[in-house]
Order: structure tokens, then C-alpha cells, then sequence
């Protein structure tokens, strides 16, 4: 009798054994199914992975060159701030205009005739 329970339960251990290896593997064929389980999100996330990695070394590309460009734009900054601390230095030379006022006329002062004459004759 216990050889008969015993039997009984290593058979109901070895159905339950079948049954959990069954759903476990219905599970699995799920979740490594490319379309609808995991498997297709880690495909996907793999892909997406992959564009990412094509953008950064575009976007890689794309800033060397803008620093390349931004260099060349600072260096001829720099250059034209060099000749306008010049030209300013030159400017610092020539006479201010408030003190430069416009060319003099001259006043002729006309004599009389009349008093010319009377000054020869003295």
C-alpha cells in the first residue's frame, strides 16, 4: 500500500513536472517569438541602437566640420580686431577736430583813396 502511494504520488510529481516544463515552454516560444514577444522588442531596440550610433557619428561629422569653420571665422575675427586696434592707435594721432576750425578768412582792409594819397604825400 504505501509502495502503491508512493507511485501514485511519483506520477502525480512527474505530471506536474511535464505540465510546469510544457508551460514553460509555450512561455519561451513566446518570448523569443521575433514578431510579438521579446525577442522582437530586443530586434527592435538592436536596429534603433544602430541608427543612434549611424546619427552620433553624423552628428561627430558635422561638429568637426562646424569647428573647423568657427576656428577660421574666429581667426579672421581676431585678425580684424588686430588692423581696428590699429587703425584706433592711428587715430589717437590725428589733431581732434574741435580744435582744427575751418580755414580763416582773411579781412583785406581796403584804404581810402583819399587818406592813401594824404599818407604819400606826408
Amino acid at each position: 500500500m504505501i509502495s502503491l502511494f508512493s507511485d501514485i504520488l511519483l506520477t502525480l510529481a512527474a505530471l506536474g513536472a511535464g505540465g510546469y516544463c510544457l508551460v514553460l515552454s509555450r512561455r519561451l516560444s513566446r518570448f523569443t517569438d521575433l514578431e510579438r514577444g521579446m525577442g522582437g522588442a530586443v530586434a527592435v531596440l538592436s536596429v534603433q541602437v544602430d541608427d543612434l550610433t549611424r546619427a552620433l557619428k553624423q552628428a561627430q561629422k558635422t561638429s568637426n566640420t562646424s569647428v573647423a569653420r568657427l576656428d577660421a571665422l574666429n581667426a579672421r575675427a581676431e585678425e580684424a580686431a588686430g588692423r581696428l586696434d590699429m587703425l584706433l592707435a592711428a587715430m589717437h594721432d590725428l589733431p581732434d577736430p574741435a580744435d582744427v576750425s575751418a580755414p580763416k578768412s582773411r579781412s583785406v582792409k581796403r584804404r581810402r583813396a583819399g587818406k592813401a594819397s594824404e599818407q604819400e604825400a606826408a
